[in-house]
């Protein structure tokens, strides 16, 4: 019998305050199990607007404890509750002046297995994301979920094939890609990136985006969020580009195995010849 795993993904628009954002993800977590998900991931930031539109130091207001503050102790109850594994993006504060672009990771009887922290940090126009947070400095961890081997790569470290690499090394079978990504030069690398990715390491790629545009900035988020095979096919439509969506879909994590047997890349590494890439 194939491996299969019912996996989630949302993507919304803000609603305008973190209360109802958290209500509108729990309602759509709700649903997810209704279908039978067994894994869901939320966008970037998701109890907040992409507020890195602008610089402004009110914008710190949005950061809390991970994983002690009230979004993670909220959704470990429900975790518990629905016996699901989550992936929750979220500005998080870890002391004064120490703020991160960071994931924290549900296992589905509701235990906080532990946080990514966002490693490559843009800062140009309406991303101005150096000036809220530190780079991450956690490494790649791979989590040990009641649903397979999860990890996490946020947003603009799609454009690095390292951390990709990392998280394949450490064994991922799924790795949600949570991102705040609008219309402009990154369309085009949207479909293409993530899919390459999974090729590349010989994983499924969730890749999450919000969409319409928000309160503190011009940027129009273009949704089309999707889940891709290790193949790079995409499982089943990729998303609207103006609504929002709850997306499920069935992944056969034995085609990991698969698909590692017939392309073997990681026989055929090369890490002995690498040391230069990492100079300079």
């Amino acid at each position: 019998m194939p491996h299969n795993v019912r996996a989630a993904l949302v993507q919304t628009e803000w609603t305008g305050d973190t209360a109802s954002m958290l209500d509108a993800h729990e309602r759509y977590t709700r649903e997810a199990a209704a279908q039978g998900a067994e894994v869901i991931g939320f966008q970037e930031v998701f109890n907040a607007p992409y507020f890195c539109q602008v610089q402004e130091a009110q914008h710190h207001r949005w950061a809390e404890p991970v994983p002690d503050g009230p979004t993670v102790t909220r959704f470990q109850a429900l975790a518990a509750e629905l016996n699901m594994v989550m992936v929750l993006p979220i500005f998080e504060i870890d002391k004064p002046g120490f703020y991160y672009n960071t994931a924290a990771v549900i296992d589905a009887d509701g235990t906080y297995l532990g946080k990514y922290r966002k490693h490559h940090i843009p800062q140009v126009k309406g991303f101005w994301e150096k000036y809220y947070f530190r780079p991450g400095n956690l490494g790649w961890p791979v989590f040990d979920t009641a649903v397979g081997r999860v990890g996490v790569y946020i947003c603009y470290d799609r454009h690095f094939p390292e951390g990709w690499r990392a998280l394949g090394l450490a064994g991922a079978q799924l790795v949600y890609n949570p991102s705040a990504t609008s219309r402009g030069l990154s369309a085009h690398l949207w479909k293409l990136e993530q899919p390459a990715a999974a090729v590349a390491n010989e994983y499924f790629v969730a890749a999450i985006n919000r969409v319409g545009r928000e309160e503190y900035g011009d940027n129009d988020f273009y949704g089309t969020s999707y889940f891709v095979d290790p193949r790079g096919q995409f499982v089943g439509e990729v998303a609207s580009d103006t609504k929002a969506e709850l997306v499920v879909r069935d992944l056969d994590f034995d085609m990991v195995d698969e698909v590692r047997q017939q392309w073997a890349f990681y026989r055929d590494r090369r890490p002995d010849a690498y040391g230069p890439l990492t100079e300079g």
